[in-house]
């Protein structure tokens, strides 16, 4: 990922600020050493879901009386904002997995994470990447950065105002962070930049959004700033659009790894030879060789980035806690990378640049999503960076096992045992 300058100070400030770095160096495993891992007994039966429901109401201390279809939602007023044309509910198995032992600078601790998906063999799949990590140590999850784009294009019938006009533009910023202020308690300007092509340009508009995913708080603040534009320009366009389809809006785009669209993070753990053999069924040695095949396969076939599986977990995860789903488009987005140490064993790493999540706002106070954010503490303000540490920590996890997995052949077996009806 390339960075600018004043992008890079900001990382470094955010990582010293609340001791963010010393809290990773100085991570207590210990406490997360003696963490249960969620009871798979009878895991197709009424007794088994009772089984873990009394656990994870243990662990948390929350009722969960939504997801245990104890309550169901019953004042369809509640939906404002998240359907139209409402009808009912389409349920959706969920289940947990854990502990997920991550050491972040926002999230710290072993977590139990609930997906929600009906492919089978997903959850056990993401389940025993998980308890790799945990006897590796916990998975290392950083944030980095974050920034969430509208791109308006505005036309010209020529260079020559199209040139007056960005002139302009340059000149004003100030006025856009004002408008910004204004317009959403939230959102901040923090970046603005042009891409001419010919008698066009596409203004990119970065911002902040705070805890919200935030892809209608910058649409709606774009929209008063380039009200103020249209109003206030000495050179008028022939033509514009609020969104020139440049963003990268629900779709993965070569911008991914030049920018951040969302939440930036990058996660790492180092497994030892004990650990693979024992928990994976193979050797670093195959599975790093299965990662250089795969990643070879990815180059091949002209994939935006290199990973096995992002979007399984990611997807399952943003079911489940009131994510857009439709932003796994980009948020799946990413890079997996494995390579064997001097003492043989595996350091395994995953970058996403390109996660689009929030904690507060779209559909997270929505009954079972509530306690789905809840459950890992992520529910409401200040937690988006945390919960986006956890997202990363899951795929980390996710990627292990299926390398693993297919590294030894047992990828086909697993389906056949748990993924079919």
């Amino acid at each position: 990922m390339s960075i600018t300058k004043e992008k890079l100070n900001k990382v470094v400030a955010d990582l010293n600020a609340n001791d963010s770095i010393n809290k990773v160096v100085n991570f207590d495993r210990s406490v997360t050493d003696q963490l249960d891992t969620v009871p798979a007994r009878e895991p197709y039966s009424n007794e088994g879901q009772a089984a873990r429901l009394a656990f994870i109401k243990n662990k948390t201390g929350l009722t969960y009386e939504y997801l245990s279809g104890e309550k169901r939602l019953e004042d369809a007023s509640l939906l404002k904002g998240n359907i139209e044309n409402y009808i009912g509910q389409t349920t959706m198995p969920t289940g947990i997995l854990g502990p997920l032992v991550v050491n972040g600078t926002h999230a710290s601790g072993g977590f139990y994470v609930p997906l929600a998906t009906s492919e089978g063999a997903l959850i056990a799949s993401y389940a025993r990447g998980a308890r790799a990590c945990k006897d590796a140590g916990g998975i290392t999850s950083v944030f980095l950065m974050e920034g969430v784009q509208r791109c308006p294009s505005f036309k010209f019938d020529s260079l020559v105002p199209l040139g007056q006009f960005v002139v302009w533009l340059m000149e004003h910023k100030e006025k856009f962070e004002e408008i910004t202020r204004a317009t959403s308690n939230y959102a901040q300007l923090s970046d603005m930049e042009m891409n001419i092509e010919g008698n066009q340009v596409i203004l990119t508009l970065e911002f902040t959004t705070g805890d919200a995913a935030g892809q209608n708080m910058v649409t709606i603040v774009t929209n008063q700033i380039c009200q103020f534009i249209i109003q206030n320009t000495p050179v008028q366009p022939s033509i514009w659009f609020i969104e020139s389809n440049f963003s990268g809006d629900k779709k993965a785009t070569s911008n991914s790894f030049s920018s951040v669209r969302g939440k930036n993070v990058t996660a790492e753990v180092t497994l030892p030879q004990k650990v693979v053999n024992e928990v994976l069924k193979t050797s670093p040695e195959l599975m790093h060789e299965y990662w250089k095949t795969s990643f070879m396969g990815a180059v091949k076939c002209g994939a935006i980035g290199a990973q096995g599986h992002f979007a399984n977990g990611l997807a399952a995860l943003f079911i489940a806690c009131g994510q857009d789903a439709a932003c796994v488009s980009e948020a799946s987005v990413g890079i997996t990378r494995m390579e064997i140490n001097e003492n043989g064993d595996l350091y395994c790493s995953v970058t996403l640049p390109n996660l689009i999540v929030g904690t507060v706002g779209g559909g997270t106070a929505l009954p079972t999503q509530r306690e789905c954010l809840e459950m890992m503490d992520c529910f409401g303000a200040g937690k988006a960076k945390k919960f986006a540490e956890i997202c990363a920590a899951l795929c980390l996890s996710g990627e292990i096992s299926i390398i693993a997995a297919m590294s030894a052949g047992h990828f086909a077996s697993a389906h056949q045992k748990l993924g079919r009806k």
